[in-house]
């Protein structure tokens, strides 16, 4: 599409420097440093209490019902009484707090209570705690030895606490509290628990080194590892956040957010942006999946964010709310200066519907972005606020990060240093000194290209993990991340991400996730039709086999070139590591459980769908 001019939006202005040594490294740095920041987050939650107290903080919401909101100064309130309830308990950093809960006020209100007084906290998937197999939470309780569990709804948790929490670990629960369980309380229980001076003594004594929180990575391999936060990470990441998105300082920022707080984006960024500049947090109860988007939709309907964050899956289905509803679209871009999106590739018809959507509501197009960081980060490390004509482009360095790329293959190798980076993992000093190279660098894992050749200044493009990427049978390497990339841009909206297979192998193939909203517009009459009718449409089909085309049209090798295609029909497992909870996809992870799949692909079973060799010649 033609690019259109981007209103003037308070972004940074950085400073970039860089040198290229003899071997080929680069490490690339800002001038302009990084400013101050605080000791600890709270000091932020203390300021905003006490300058905007009837300023709402959080405000959460259940269907189409009214806002429940908390002010500034009534979380503060709350928070020292909790901080009072867990330092009476007996918690600390040996005995942290677990909480098994999906995002809610309460959940943050726990969270920032044990933060204030010192004690981490540890948020966790619920899922684990409704898994058949509790074997993951079992390693996760082993590992940080927590001292209270906290649920919003007990009832799911029953059989978890029955036998992973079987020692009587104390638990605190909003609703539906377990009969016969000792050391059992309700949040109102917390709540009514009276502040003392211990309460400040222990706010006093925590410092940038104090751990703030564990963060579990998502153990595609083995156990999640827990990684550790401290204030420093936080605080520092927030004013890297906040250089950033300068307009954070002259106004404070709105947003309207599903993705869980167990995660480094959210649980993180998105949840302390909001604390640091003095914003109101509106919990949004939706997903982006077909059945609950409505939600969603429902809460910006209603709320006009300031700055917004979704998965390209949620911004595709926005979209089409969007063209078919005047109400949603007027009031999702009437506040709107920033769009960012992460946790998969994003289509090119995506980008441009955003772009223009933008325009067409408010005359220009919004700045819409993306960067790239990970839970040893905090995560904010990389980002890109310069105009794009494609997505992509993950950025530049944030202020006080140096990056080092180290060279591999056609490609470099992307390591990070910084106050935002963790000290390591917890209870694990091999793990910890195997993450860092011998000038303290973090190992990220993942691979970059630059967007111009030998010009930092213009950004990088995210070509794959070193962990995902593979050699085909001719010893020809195949960069994984890049090519998903392309094959979910190529099939145009008809399929959510892509496995990419074929390790030491003649060709390539891939598992794709379908997008079944849709595939279904492809079929005549799909009401009445179920998902498996649906994937096995001739139209859908056929439609899948011309996409298969143009992508082969355009493929430049075979290490580019998807030559066979198949349909996952059953769901991403969470708990085996396939997934996270936010939508990204484990390559590896699914490639280890799903065998039989990657077999089926090329035994030509029924369902595949493959290249003309002609058009591969």
């Amino acid at each position: 599409m033609t690019m259109s001019a981007v209103r003037s939006v308070k972004l940074w202005s950085p400073d970039l420097a860089w040198e290229v040594r003899d071997n080929g490294e680069y490490i690339v740095w800002r001038n302009d440093p990084l400013g101050a920041y605080p000791d600890k987050i709270n000091e932020r939650l203390v300021h905003w209490a006490g300058v905007a107290p009837d300023r709402v903080w959080m405000a959460d919401r259940q269907g189409r019902g009214p806002w429940r909101e908390v002010t500034y100064a009534q979380a503060l309130d709350k928070i020292r009484r909790i901080g009072q309830f867990l330092l009476d308990h007996g918690l600390s950093p040996d005995r942290p707090l677990l909480i098994l809960s999906e995002n809610s006020i309460e959940h943050a209100l726990m969270a920032l209570g044990a933060q204030h007084v010192g004690i981490p906290s540890a948020a966790v998937a619920p899922a684990y705690a409704t898994s058949n197999d509790l074997g993951k939470l079992g390693d996760i309780s082993n590992q940080i030895t927590p001292g209270l569990v906290f649920a919003e709804d007990a009832a799911p948790m029953t059989r978890a606490l029955a036998e992973v929490f079987a020692d009587g670990t104390p638990f605190v629960a909003v609703s539906n509290l377990p009969a016969g369980r000792a050391t059992c309380f309700t949040f109102d229980d917390v709540l009514a628990t009276e502040p003392t001076s211990s309460v400040d003594r222990a706010f006093d004594a925590v410092g940038p080194d104090t751990v703030a929180k564990f963060l579990f990575t998502s153990g595609t391999t083995g156990s999640p590892k827990a990684v550790i936060q401290t204030q420093r990470m936080l605080c520092s990441n927030q004013e890297m956040v906040t250089d950033c998105y300068a307009y954070f300082r002259d106004e404070p920022p709105v947003v309207v957010d599903w993705a869980p707080w167990n995660h480094t984006a959210s649980g993180n960024k998105v949840f302390n942006l909001v604390i640091y500049n003095g914003g109101t947090y509106y919990i949004d109860r939706g997903k982006p999946t077909p059945a609950l988007i409505g939600q969603t939709i429902d809460n910006l309907r209603e709320i006009s964010p300031t700055w917004y964050f979704n998965v390209p899956a949620g911004y595709e289905m926005l979209i089409q709310a969007m063209n078919a509803d005047e109400t949603l679209r007027q009031n999702f871009f009437r506040d709107l200066k920033v769009l960012m999106y992460a946790g998969a590739g994003m289509a090119q018809h995506t980008w441009d519907d955003l772009l223009r959507l933008s325009e067409e509501t408010l005359g220009h197009q919004l700045p819409l972005g993306t960067g790239l960081g990970s839970t040893e980060t905090a995560p904010f490390s990389i980002y890109c606020t310069d105009q794009q004509p494609k997505p992509g482009n993950i950025g530049i360095p944030a202020q006080g990060i140096t990056v080092k790329l180290v060279p591999i293959e056609d490609k470099f190798e992307l390591r990070l240093k910084g106050p935002n980076v963790t000290p390591g993992y917890w209870r694990n000093a091999k793990l910890t000194a195997d993450a860092f190279d011998e000038e303290g660098f973090y190992r990220i894992g993942d691979t970059v290209k630059f967007a111009t050749a030998g010009d930092p200044s213009r950004g990088f493009y995210f070509d794959g993990r070193i962990a995902e990427n593979f050699k085909l049978q001719t010893g020809t390497w195949v960069g994984v991340g890049l090519l998903r990339a392309q094959i979910v841009n190529q099939f145009s909206g008809l399929i959510r991400d892509a496995v990419i297979t074929g390790e030491n192998r003649e060709e390539l193939g891939a598992l794709l996730v379908p997008f079944i909203p849709a595939l279904r517009e492809l079929v005549p009459g799909s009401h009445g039709l179920s998902d498996a009718e649906i994937m096995d449409h001739p139209n859908v089909r056929s439609k899948l086999a011309a996409k298969l085309a143009e992508h082969q049209r355009v493929a430049t090798g075979s290490a580019t070139r998807v030559m066979r295609v198949l349909l996952m029909r059953e769901p991403l497992r969470f708990e085996k590591g396939e997934v996270t909870d936010k939508g990204s996809i484990n390559q590896r992870a699914v490639l280890a459980h799903r065998k039989d799949l990657v077999e089926a692909l090329y035994d030509d079973v029924a369902g595949v769908i493959k290249a003309s060799r002609e058009l591969a010649a």
